[in-house]
């Protein structure tokens, strides 16, 4: 778990080799190009939250740490609500596709308006009880989160593949759990699903099949 930096860098480095060797499975399967790198940037993730501990400990130069926290939140805030309804959608057969579009649509808004409140206010990073606070000086601040976790949650729970509604039924619980712990600390422990979500899919592209596609005559 991330409750030190030392936990951030090697958890990040044993994502990110789970990323590796997610994307060595992905023969021949084009429907998954965005999700088989997916655990490399979330290994990247923690690793660059590794300088933000650095920073806030006084072992790193104060403005590289600010550049990691903003890498961690604009990934963590702006990146993730549209790219999760993404990765679901390109997994989905055509003509189910535009089941999974609202859920698109809704994480562009969400990470538009996470990026503007970003952008207008301070966000700042301190250390926690094993973890950093983040704070971005979000307002409407359940409204906003509600949206997020429906645009990816929603997403995966809106899917016509077993396993990726299980996956966002698990993930929904985690959110929830997570949330109710540690409000402040919410975006820094999700390293915990990083890692959960990493080897979700490493083991999926090892063992699922390629799709099918209909041969013309």
């Amino acid at each position: 778990m991330c409750f030190s930096p030392e936990g951030d860098l090697i958890g990040g480095l044993v994502v990110t080799a789970i990323g590796v060797d997610a994307c060595y499975h992905l023969r021949g399967r084009p429907e998954y190009r965005l999700i088989a790198p997916f655990p490399i940037l979330l290994g990247l993730h923690q690793i660059d939250e590794t300088f933000v501990w650095w920073q806030l400990q006084g072992h790193v130069p104060h403005a590289l740490g600010v550049v990691a926290m903003w890498i961690y939140l604009l990934f963590a805030f702006v990146a993730l609500p549209t790219l999760v309804p993404t990765m679901v959608l390109l997994l989905e057969p055509r003509g189910r596709r535009r089941v999974i579009a609202p859920f698109l649509a809704l994480g562009v808004v969400t990470s538009a308006l996470l990026l503007e409140t970003m952008l207008s206010g301070h966000p700042s990073a301190k250390l926690g009880s094993y973890h950093v606070a983040y704070s971005i000086g979000l307002q409407h601040g359940v409204v906003i989160i509600g949206l997020y976790i429906l645009a990816t949650c929603g997403s995966m729970l809106a899917s016509g593949l077993r396993n990726v509604v299980w996956f966002g039924a698990v993930n929904l619980v985690a959110v929830i759990v997570l949330a109710r712990l540690c409000a402040n600390g919410f975006a820094s422990l999700w390293c915990f699903y990083a890692a959960l979500a990493s080897g979700a899919i490493a083991l999926h592209l090892r063992f699922a099949k390629a799709r099918k596609v209909p041969v013309a005559v």
